[in-house]
């Protein structure tokens, strides 16, 4: 059913007008030409017909390509863009006035985007601006890589591509290039890019309804930028799917839309069509840059992520690929201050991936502390089975912890345990140097923070360093009980520090606080270490289950109502009762076996 669209705007018929005052009041480089309602342009607040000695670059077009054209107007790139209404080419007034306002003796170049309304009007606008003694030229692009080539005299669309364009005509003039030179830069740059586009939603226009064209789980193949029916309709698929289909279509030798072949240097444009996040932009990057090295034997020289045309609220994206030439690389990497050109992707691209820097203690480390031993002492077959059986435990409880966490907070603390205590396994088979207590501790902390994210990640990893900064001050690869009492202490003082729960706050202290309070106590009356530890791993199975009756003062169960709360034990407190409970079972049945 269709619905009316829902807009932050006031009169649709204002929109574009009201655009063009916002947009010059942020970049105060650009001005409007002010007089009659229908003349929508904007221009480069330093340049006039008067003073302009260089070639004036205009383009323009229907509004609802935010930022395309108006985005785009800077010294380096675009002198001035004409605006039409939403999706509809500017009138001839609207053209000539721009190329009156900003071209001086060295002429302009229009570049226009290849709709009939658009080639109609800017080219009425050329020849009326030549009678009035005005040097003009035009180009035309028309990058679309979606549909056969076409049997009339419609031609390709102009798409994303076009903006590639704007760029290499804006620093060719800017380089002070005649007006000759510039369009056949810009003329040659049209030929060399080729885009497609696909969507998963139909954009909406101000005042009018919601098209349901798309049903659910379809996606739109080859459309153009008006919201226009695509090429095709096909089941969504995943994005590198998706990508790969693009990309076959752009480069196909069969149609030859572009000279590019096996061993070229491309320049890469993922353009976001208006309501496509950058987390899928840039997914979608950098899977295009993946297959045009690995399937099509490109060098991938340029790439720019973003919304660089959009089609109004269009989920959706394109892709552009330019053969990338020397000089088309140096026109795209002069300068410019047009507002929405990405200044930051130049030549200077240093290697995508580096490892991952080793730690100072790490790399200082002997062999037999930085990796497994091959035989392991009593205290570290002891160190093993407990850690193991903690891992175990909290891997086993995933699925409650799930369910507690659904009810008062966000749903995710089993699966994030489960992250940390499952590296945790392998990560000891690997390097756990487990004759050595306090660098185990230190490993285990930088397992969890490799994998777990979140609070609780980052408050397992300050515990587990609070540990071992401890340990390691006593420096003994064997730790006493009554040193490992006081490592436990100095990791909870510490994630309370940082984390600013105490006791009663219905956290994973009102498990740890417990435990720690009765193994120090029974240490200090002589008790036996090993039953002092299953003795305190009972306090904290009871701190977990004492938290039902806790208002919580940290985390996401602060917005929970006191009657849900009642139901359900704080999930992050029965985590670390569970793999605490674990471990002391765990030293208590290695201790009675040797």
């Amino acid at each position: 059913m269709a619905f009316q669209g829902k807009k932050f705007i006031n009169d649709p018929n204002d929109a574009v007008t009201e655009f063009i005052e916002g947009l010059v009041e942020t970049y105060p480089g650009l001005q409007y030409l002010d007089g009659f309602p229908e003349v929508k342009v904007v221009l480069r607040a330093d340049v006039s017909s008067a003073t302009n000695d260089k070639v004036a670059v205009i383009s323009g077009g229907g509004s609802g390509h935010e930022p395309a054209q108006a985005g785009y107007v800077g010294e380096g790139m675009l002198t001035a863009a004409i605006c039409g209404d939403v999706f509809a080419s500017p009138p001839v007034d609207s053209i000539l006035a721009g190329v009156r306002a900003v071209t001086g003796h060295a002429g302009c170049l229009l570049i226009v985007t290849n709709y009939t309304g658009d080639r109609l009007n800017f080219g009425l606008a050329a020849e009326q601006a030549k009678s009035e003694g005005f040097k003009v030229e035009m180009v035309i692009v028309g990058d679309d890589c979606a549909l056969p080539p076409p049997r009339g005299i419609a031609g390709r669309r102009g798409l994303a591509g076009t903006i590639l364009v704007h760029k290499v005509a804006g620093a060719a003039a800017a380089s002070g290039l005649s007006l000759t030179d510039v369009a056949a830069a810009a003329k040659h740059a049209s030929e060399m890019v080729g885009t497609m586009g696909v969507a998963l939603s139909v954009c909406t226009l101000p005042g009018q309804v919601t098209s349901d064209r798309l049903g659910p789980g379809k996606m739109e193949l080859g459309l153009g930028i008006h919201g226009e029916p695509g090429a095709a309709v096909a089941d969504l698929q995943p994005v590198d799917v998706v990508v790969s289909h693009v990309l076959q279509q752009i480069l196909s030798p069969e149609t030859n839309y572009v000279p590019i072949t096996r061993g070229s240097r491309v320049v890469l444009m993922i353009n976001g069509l208006g309501a496509t996040p950058i987390m899928e932009l840039m997914i979608a990057a950098g899977k295009a840059v993946y297959r045009l090295q690995l399937e099509h034997g490109l060098a991938v020289d340029r790439v720019y992520t973003g919304s660089f045309m959009t089609s109004l609220d269009m989920s959706g994206f394109s892709i552009s690929v330019m053969k990338a030439e020397q000089e088309i690389l140096r026109w795209l990497d002069a300068a410019t201050k047009a507002p929405y050109w990405p200044v930051g992707v130049d030549g200077n691209h240093p290697p995508a991936k580096i490892p991952v820097p080793i730690p100072p203690s790490r790399s200082t480390k002997n062999d037999e502390s930085s990796s497994r031993p091959q035989h392991l002492s009593p205290q570290g077959h002891i160190l093993e089975a407990a850690i193991e059986a903690a891992a175990t435990a909290t891997i086993n409880i995933k699925d409650s912890l799930n369910e507690w966490d659904s009810k008062v907070g966000d749903g995710d603390c089993g699966s994030t345990m489960f992250r940390g205590a499952t590296a945790i396994l392998e990560d000891m088979k690997k390097h756990y140097p487990l004759n050595d207590d306090a660098e185990t501790v230190n490993e285990i902390g930088s397992s969890i923070r490799r994998v777990m994210g979140g609070t609780s990640g980052i408050l397992y990893n300050i515990f587990f360093k609070a540990a071992y900064a401890h340990l390691k001050a006593n420096n003994n690869s064997v730790v006493t009980p009554v040193q490992w009492a006081d490592a436990l202490d100095a990791a909870i003082a510490a994630v309370s520090k940082y984390g600013g729960a105490s006791a009663g706050y219905r956290t994973l202290l009102d498990a740890l606080i417990p435990a720690s309070s009765v193994l120090k106590e029974r240490l200090r009356a002589g008790d036996d270490p090993v039953n002092a530890f299953v003795l305190s791993s009972q306090a904290a199975l009871d701190g977990a289950e004492s938290t039902k009756h806790m208002q919580a003062q940290a985390g996401r169960s602060t917005y929970v109502s006191g009657e849900i709360l009642l139901l359900v034990p704080d999930p992050g407190a029965m985590a670390a009762a569970s793999w605490y409970r674990a471990a002391a079972l765990a030293v208590q049945d290695k201790c009675r076996a040797s």
